[in-house]
């Protein structure tokens, strides 16, 4: 559950600082005091609204492929082709 809560409130940070008038405003000490491990906008036993007809930017993410090695010479051991 918190890791889900993580990913979503990481979600919605880029969301906000995609936006061109936040990236004026946020010096690099706010960027650097940002964290998605908030829970202010969580209510555990209250009532949750939920927009079902809306769906999170989940596309935009990009996930980042297996590195390829720069240089398969250097990785040889000596001797060997």
């Amino acid at each position: 559950m918190q890791s889900a809560l993580v990913y979503v409130n990481t979600l919605m940070l880029q969301d906000v600082l995609d936006e061109p008038e936040w990236a004026d405003l946020l010096t690099p000490a706010d960027r650097r005091g940002l964290t998605p491990l908030f829970w202010s906008h969580v209510r555990p036993y209250g009532e949750v609204n939920l927009d079902m007809g809306a769906r999170l930017n989940i596309a935009a993410v990009t996930v980042p492929g297996p590195r390829a090695p720069a240089d398969t010479d250097a990785e040889q051991p000596a001797g060997r082709p």
